[in-house]
C-alpha cells in the first residue's frame, strides 16, 4: 500500500493500513474487513463524521 502501517484507515472501527494489509493476507486477497466496513455503512452504522478529524 505504502501508507505508514499505523495510520487510521476506518475511524469508526478502529482498523489500522496494518489491520487491512493482514486482513488481506490472511484471506488470500480479500479484505473482510473491508466488507465488515462497507456492510455496516450500508445499514447505517458509519459514524465517520462523527468520530474521524476530518469529518468523513
Amino acid at each position: 500500500m505504502g501508507e505508514s502501517a499505523d495510520k487510521q484507515v476506518c475511524w469508526c472501527f478502529g482498523y489500522t493500513v496494518a489491520d487491512i494489509e493482514a486482513d488481506l493476507a490472511r484471506n488470500a486477497g480479500r479484505s473482510t474487513l473491508m466488507e465488515g466496513i462497507a456492510a455496516a455503512k450500508a445499514a447505517g452504522g458509519c459514524r465517520c463524521a462523527e468520530v474521524n478529524p476530518r469529518g468523513r
